[in-house]
């Protein structure tokens, strides 16, 4: 599994743990739904650092939080 799979793995278990929909998680972060379903959908390839920051503030969690998933902690290096 890749990166980009895992982000978006994450995003759609947290917005389901907190029964709330990718455009609800889109207006409380303040992005545009479009911006969060680029990455959802994979047209994003690399999202930002920056944008998954201001979705864990959306979801109230940390960048820790986020990141500390089996799924994380089992990627593969990209760089060998």
């Amino acid at each position: 599994m890749d990166t980009v799979t895992v982000i978006k793995n994450r995003i759609l278990q947290l917005c389901g743990e907190r029964d709330i929909s990718i455009n609800k998680l889109a207006t409380v972060c303040g992005l545009s739904p479009s911006s969060l379903k680029s990455i959802l959908y994979g047209k994003s390839q690399n999202p930002k650092i920056l944008t998954i920051k201001i979705i864990c503030d959306g979801l109230g969690i940390t960048l820790a939080e986020f990141f500390d998933t089996d799924e994380f902690n089992g990627l593969e290096q990209e760089i060998k």
